[in-house]
């Protein structure tokens, strides 16, 4: 699965595995792919930095990367604060009458939520920047498009690619003309934030749009026959996040979250902005239900979504409220039945790629013929 763009990237499959565990991304790296390490849970530089130490011995010096989340334009001196006093007190009310319906216990005296939105601002992705830059990343990507200017120009400086998620053309051209390096083609079965058009439709617009930048496709993709399909529409690689949750490197933190993935089919996501204020694809459970039930008072916009649920997520992770308990995921998560190591994933992405390289093979003979 070598692509112009895996070669000039020294990878031996144009496999690129977004993922927030370190663990997943080096062992991505070691089995040939790209593992990209998602950074937004990473709100102090050191524990970033802890990581990126351990991802360099366990690369085996291949190349691997960093995904940050950090928009285009910042609002001046607008604190946290300033964003959590614009909460309306009905949905505060709204969230702790839902967590006391499902009986979720208040996290012990002194504990705070473990996971916070402040990894989406600004000054929070320049210091993992800062840190990051430290190390021999080879692919800086941004899950909220085109990062500023001067952060792609920081990062050309040092040698490092700047790859930018699209979820229509329209986005691919901005990025484009932002001197983005890769366009990331993310389609609407993707988990997490996602456009409204669908992969088969989306990659190739991208690729026309755009080319010769080189396209990775991303969203339904879980198998070496989709793989073969993506490139077949002109992407130069894949963008794989979904399938790594349920990989034995993964640490989810839960056995009940691991056991709803494995038995969650295509059907079982919904495009909710019940997480963060935008539409993110993830598991349906009846917390997305409560926040998309008309009757109710509805999501708030980003930011102030991901503030406001911020301790509720993390209560409910902690006693793993399995009626709340989600996840991003797209709907890939069908095929995502069993708990295998990345290595045997792998294993299993060439041999379906195989397949289908010699199925378009023979029929290409035949008509050959």
């Amino acid at each position: 699965m070598e692509t112009e763009l895996s070669k000039k990237l020294g990878v031996e499959h144009a496999i690129f595995g977004f993922t927030p565990f370190p663990a997943v991304a080096a062992a991505i790296t070691r089995a040939g792919g790209f593992g990209v390490l998602g950074a937004v849970r990473y709100t102090a530089p050191d524990d970033l930095a802890r990581d990126l130490d351990w991802m360099q011995e366990h690369t085996d010096g291949k190349p691997y990367g960093l995904d940050v989340v950090m928009p285009a334009k910042k609002v001046e001196g607008v604190t946290e604060a300033d964003v959590e006093a614009m909460i309306p007190a009905g949905h505060r009310q709204f969230v702790q009458d839902t967590l006391a319906k499902h009986g979720v216990p208040e996290l012990p005296e002194g504990e705070t939520s473990g996971w916070r939105i402040t990894g989406w601002m600004e000054e929070v992705a320049r210091n993992q920047l800062d840190v990051a830059f430290d190390y021999p990343i080879r692919l800086l990507a941004n899950a909220l498009g085109s990062p500023p200017a001067d952060v792609v120009r920081r990062a050309h400086d040092r040698g490092v690619l700047v790859a930018a998620l699209a979820g229509s053309a329209k986005h691919a051209r901005h990025h484009a003309d932002a001197g983005i390096d890769i366009v990331v083609a993310q389609g609407y079965e993707a988990g997490g934030h996602t456009g409204e058009i669908a992969s088969m439709v989306l990659v190739p617009d991208v690729v026309d749009a755009v080319g010769p930048l080189p396209v990775l496709a991303a969203g339904g993709i879980g198998s070496g026959e989709q793989i073969a399909a993506g490139l077949a529409l002109g992407a130069q690689g894949v963008w794989l996040g979904s399938l790594w949750l349920t990989t034995e490197e993964a640490d989810l933190h839960s056995r009940v979250l691991t056991r709803k993935l494995l038995a969650a089919g295509s059907g079982d996501t919904v495009r909710s902005r019940a997480l963060t204020g935008k539409p993110a694809r993830q598991l349906r459970t009846e917390w997305t239900d409560a926040w998309d039930d008309p009757a109710g008072p509805g999501p708030l916009p980003m930011p102030l979504q991901g503030l406001l649920v911020a301790e509720a997520v993390s209560r409910i992770q902690k006693y793993e409220t399995g009626a709340l308990l989600g996840t991003p995921v797209g709907q890939i998560v069908g095929r995502m039945n069993s708990e295998r190591s990345v290595r045997a994933v792998f294993d299993d992405l060439t041999r379906g790629f195989e397949r289908a390289v010699d199925r378009i093979n023979r029929i290409a003979g035949r008509s050959a013929s």
